[in-house]
């Protein structure tokens, strides 16, 4: 979609980054960190330009501490980051082409999330477009404003019909069971899922009736307008039983008018995060295809014509994980971000194929919008600085941007005097001679002559990245007494999709080499107490961490939060069947590696004190794998606890008091096999 775009003098000269606030200059700081100020933490997203340049909204998600919830308000400022306001409450909020109006998704009539559009001018009025009895997502404004697309789940009736007799008059009958047909029936954080299809919609902006544009039992992806508003690209898998058919998608296009859904991509694997280009003459997606379905692929940036014709790559030998496509005004390619090595940064390859790094840094940068002119907004993080709105103009050199102009400082006011943990970068050798990125996270005022506690901390996935953003969790620990030890094992992404099919039919296996090398580099400097090494980690952390204690009694004592215990009862109690093929052959065809990878397997040679802590709601590591591991510990009589955490789905700390629960639980557990003196902690 083309923007005319006047850019206000404040951001032509996007180079310097914005001062700190005079307090934290006025001494240096003293204070530590403590844990109650994640009460008061903020977290800036999602940045967007107004069409003319002159301004950006943004959302900031906040503690709400009355509710224990997270609530997400909407804010406005200049382009310069002043006169920031708030608008009200509201997510997923989009700028119309005009610039005269913003759509959003908020609570109204008759309940739940419904569409929202608020004029920009001095008065502000809000009309509330949907009412909708389930709740819309991914909305986007047609090119000439009069429309709005989103998606929206559609429930779906079983055709499984019984002739039940009439109940008695009064009668009090149990309710009607719950019918499963599908493969994947559930879904973490959504429940049972057998009962709807999400499928796209569009309404009118001023408010009407929406209208249904997809149809079918399939899932469909967000929706994005060509320039003349009469096609919407997405994917989905609009295939005869497409649960069966392993990651993968078809891009398509539907006609807003006649409703006709054209199929446009034929390549192999999962095509998906379909863009028009400004001028609606190309389509720009992603495309990851694993020959061997069992492996990892990385997604590759395609460009295509608007009708599927001349498919192409345009990332060329870029092997790291991209998202985020936003077309170049101009239409001459499409930026994007990739992670790598802990960080995140921007880029753009241009339709002929040259890609070039737009943006470097240690950093983790998410940019959101790119203006006519080439002015770019998004968030960025340091391991010192949380998330905050930051600009840049796009060079016209190769050279790429390393400075930003910060436009918010949402948690200064929190940070103000506070003395926070140094992260340091390693790089160590594991066993057989792999390279592994780490990071030291050391307490203020470290001092290397004196001896710590080490934390090991493992990430999930497996196939994900610890990056260097800001991590209250880890700044916590530091300011406790501990230094945190976080490292990409094998298996990782941000290295290449070789390092992560490293793993390939194998996990858990030489990770945990690469992990036990990264604590003996941390040894090895002689600031670690090797009496009071602690380790924990989530989900896939969770797995690795009951694999620990099964291979070696140094550690004092663990933490397994959301783990996989055993692979053959976990791929029939997950929420997804996708985990039948982590293995070569299924386990009723052969059981071996199944057996071999589960920690169960190895109960019997634990001696290491360790908690479990996992999601009461948790349908992706569900609270039996956690039980199995439990029961078989106290059979032992090894000690351990089970820490089940109410409210929580996958994971334990996405609702503000199970944050700090899940910090005070661990810290306690591992105060309790230290050889110093416990610290004291608020009990419940």
């Amino acid at each position: 979609m083309s923007r005319t775009f006047r850019v206000v003098a404040a951001l032509t000269l996007l180079s310097a980054t914005v001062a700190q606030p005079a307090v934290s200059q006025a001494r240096p700081p003293q204070g530590k960190l403590t844990l109650d100020q994640y009460l008061d933490w903020e977290d800036a997203q999602s940045p967007q330009l107004s069409p003319d340049g002159s301004q950006v909204i943004y959302t900031r998600r906040w503690v709400d501490k009355m509710n224990d919830k997270w609530e997400t308000t909407l804010w406005v400022m200049n382009a310069d980051g002043s006169h920031a306001r708030q608008l009200g409450n509201g997510s997923d909020v989009k700028w119309s082409p005009d610039g005269r109006r913003i759509a959003y998704i908020y609570k109204g009539e008759p309940s739940g999330p419904q569409i929202w559009v608020r004029w920009m001018d001095a008065e502000g009025a809000t009309s509330q477009v949907t009412h909708l009895t389930e709740a819309p997502s991914s909305l986007e404004w047609s090119p000439d404003g009069k429309q709005l697309a989103f998606t929206m789940a559609v429930p779906t009736h079983d055709n499984w019909r019984i002739a039940m007799p009439a109940a008695p008059k009064g009668a009090k009958w149990t309710e009607a069971p719950k019918i499963l047909t599908k493969l994947n029936f559930r879904s973490d954080r959504v429940g049972y899922t057998d009962e709807s299809y999400r499928h796209i919609f569009v309404v009118p902006a001023d408010g009407g009736t929406p209208r249904q544009i997809t149809d079918g039992d399939w899932n469909h992806s967000a929706p994005s307008f060509s320039a003349d508003g009469k096609w919407l690209a997405f994917s989905s898998l609009r295939v005869p039983d497409p649960e069966h058919v392993f990651r993968k998608s078809i891009v398509y296009a539907a006609n807003t008018e006649t409703g006709e859904i054209r199929a446009l991509t034929k390549n192999n694997g999962t095509n998906a995060s379909p863009i028009y280009s400004p001028d609606g003459k190309m389509i720009a997606f992603m495309n990851a295809d694993s020959v061997d379905h069992s492996a990892w692929a990385e997604a590759k940036l395609w460009v295509m014509n608007a009708d599927g014709s001349n498919p192409h790559a345009i990332s060329g030998n870029l092997d790291r994980p991209i998202s985020g496509l936003i077309w170049a005004h101009d239409n001459s390619g499409v930026y994007f971000s990739a992670e790598s090595e802990g960080s995140k940064n921007f880029m753009f390859a241009s339709t002929g194929g040259a890609v070039r790094a737009v943006t470097s840094g240690k950093q983790v940068l998410t940019v959101a919008d790119v203006s006519a002119n080439g002015v770019a907004v998004g968030v960025r993080s340091t391991p010192t600085k949380p998330n905050d709105v930051v600009a840049f103009t796009i060079p016209k050199t190769n050279a790429p941007v390393t400075t930003f102009t910060q436009l918010t400082a949402v948690n200064d006011d929190v940070l103000a005097g506070k003395a926070l943990a140094e992260t340091e970068e390693i790089w160590y050798t594991s066993r057989d001679g792999l390279k592994i990125q780490g990071w030291i996270v050391k307490p203020a005022g470290f001092d290397k002559s004196k001896k710590y506690p080490l934390i090991l901390d493992i990430h999930g996935g497996p196939q994900s990245m610890y990056n260097v953003a800001f991590n209250f969790a880890r700044q916590d620990q530091a300011s406790n007494g501990y230094v945190v030890l976080y490292t990409n094992p094998r298996g990782s992404t941000g290295y290449g999709a070789k390092f992560t099919n490293e793993i390939k039919n194998a996990y858990p296996d030489k990770d945990y080499d690469d992990l036990m090398a990264g604590v003996d580099t941390v040894l090895n400097r002689g600031y670690i107490d090797s009496k009071n090494l602690f380790v924990h980690g989530c989900s896939g952390g969770g797995v690795l961490t009951a694999w620990i204690v099964g291979h070696t009694s140094r550690f004092a004592a663990a933490s397994s939060e959301c783990p996989v215990i055993n692979w053959m009862s976990f791929v029939g109690e997950t929420d997804g069947a996708g985990w039948y093929q982590n293995f070569d052959k299924p386990f009723w065809v052969d059981p071996s590696e199944y057996l071999k990878r589960s920690p169960i397997m190895y109960v019997g040679n634990v001696t290491t004190p360790t908690m479990l802590m996992t999601g009461v709601l948790d349908l992706r590591t569900p609270m039996p794998q956690s039980e199995e591991f439990y029961r078989a510990l106290k059979l032992r009589g090894i000690p351990t606890a089970l820490i089940r955490m109410n409210g929580e789905y996958h994971g334990t700390s996405s609702i503000p008091s199970n944050f700090l629960r899940s910090q005070l639980y661990l810290r306690s557990w591992f105060d309790r096999y230290s050889s110093k003196p416990a610290t004291k902690t608020t009990s419940e």
